[in-house]
């Protein structure tokens, strides 16, 4: 990757997000726990999550993770309170879609996810940035199936 290009895709928006992650840590009694990794560069996120009505209620998340994985889970930890599983699966499936087949951002409220665009070109990065919303998705199932 040239450094240009490393430039472009580490703009100023992403390392502000990766700096500001809402919901850092662990919920005391979660009703579902997920940790996904992403093998190629190692980033983790443990997500933690309480359901109320079929809605996130409450929401808590440990990220280890690249610049990139942390500005995904700062996007999600903005947005993901009172969201459905099936919205979550939603955005999980439309972000992957917007990286791996260029289709559109993410509809709103997950249009936050327009900043990873540049992204796109560089395929060993999009596991990392689809861990945040595979992990609360997967919290989502754990804590319906409890």
């Amino acid at each position: 990757m040239a450094e240009n290009d490393l430039i472009k895709l580490y703009s100023g928006r992403i390392l502000e997000l990766a700096a500001s992650i809402p919901h850092q840590g662990r919920l005391a009694a979660p009703m579902g726990t997920a940790k996904k990794r992403s093998p190629l560069c190692g980033s983790t996120i443990t997500t933690d999550v309480v359901v109320q009505d079929g809605r996130v209620a409450e929401f808590a998340q440990d990220v280890k993770a690249c610049a990139l994985g942390q500005a995904s889970a700062s996007i999600l930890g903005r947005v993901v309170l009172g969201r459905s599983r099936a919205e979550l699966e939603a955005a999980r499936e439309a972000l992957r879609a917007m990286l791996k087949d260029g289709g559109p951002v993410p509809a709103a409220p997950f249009d936050g996810y327009e900043v990873l665009v540049p992204a796109r070109e560089y395929k060993n990065r999009h596991a990392s940035i689809l861990l945040a919303l595979e992990a609360v998705c997967e919290a989502m199932a754990a804590a319906e199936a409890a």
